[in-house]
């Protein structure tokens, strides 16, 4: 147990980014995800929202769960009761954290807003935080507290994601597009306040880190004003394309 905490180090040699141990488990985790989306979600589509929101609920209490007892934990292991800095929630995965419990909890144009954005950015964060943090699996061994915990809480993301779009939850109206926007700005504001004071990299504002953004961080040089824009602009145009494809699908469907 002291090995899998990670307390005084790990002991074993990470296996690696894209390792069979990698893929396997982060593989395993989808599935589970997917199985569990389209079977609550199937199961309770035709009926009330009350219902249908009974199982966002506990998605909230296990993901908001998960992360204060790994944060707790963090600060224990580090001998630092400030390393919670460090774990603010304010990585683009992270934000459902806050987003998974207003939709699950809220009323009105707020939980519209955020159910959409559940949606839209839940499935993107479980994919990003698990096949694509290379990062972590080169850090940390594969079946270790760090991996484990992450690989849960992105998973809860992205079976809220599926769950609001196979159970009908989603409002997806135009009117509702702006709130969308205006949750990401928010966030974005936020961790760039955050990586210059602490100094920090929330929401991959200040470098790529071995992830894709490394892509966007080389094409301007590693700008400091033109980088942080670039990733915003990036998270705008997704929500602008999502909220266009889904109306495409819509028409399509309503067509037939």
């Amino acid at each position: 147990m002291k090995e899998f905490f990670g307390f005084g180090g790990y002991g074993r040699t990470p296996e690696g980014a894209y390792s069979w141990q990698h893929l396997v488990f982060v593989s395993s985790l989808m599935a589970v995800m997917v199985l569990l989306a389209v079977v609550l979600g199937r199961r309770n589509r035709s009926k009330d929202e009350s219902t249908k929101n009974r199982v966002l609920v506990w998605a909230a209490i296990l993901i908001d769960g998960f992360e204060l007892f790994k944060i707790v934990l963090l600060c224990i292991r580090a001998h630092d009761p400030m390393n919670w800095l460090m774990n603010l929630p304010l990585f683009l995965c992270s934000i459902q954290l806050i987003t998974i419990p207003l939709a699950a909890f809220s009323k009105g144009r707020v939980r519209e807003a955020a159910l959409d954005f559940v949606m839209i950015f839940g499935i993107l964060g479980a994919v990003a935080g698990t096949y694509g943090a290379a990062q972590n699996y080169s850090a940390y061994p594969v079946l270790g507290f760090d991996n484990v915990v992450s690989g849960i809480t992105h998973s809860i993301s992205g079976f809220c994601s599926l769950y609001i779009l196979i159970a009908g939850m989603a409002s997806m109206k135009k009117k509702n597009i702006f709130i969308t926007f205006a949750i990401m700005i928010f966030f974005c504001i936020a961790a760039y306040i955050a990586d210059v004071l602490i100094p920090y990299n929330y929401m991959f504002l200040m470098r790529g880190d071995g992830t894709p953004y490394d892509i966007f961080y080389n094409l301007v040089n590693g700008n400091r004003v033109l980088y942080p824009m670039t990733v915003l602009v990036l998270f705008l145009a997704y929500i602008t394309v999502f909220y266009l494809v889904f109306y495409l699908f819509k028409r399509r469907g309503e067509k037939k």
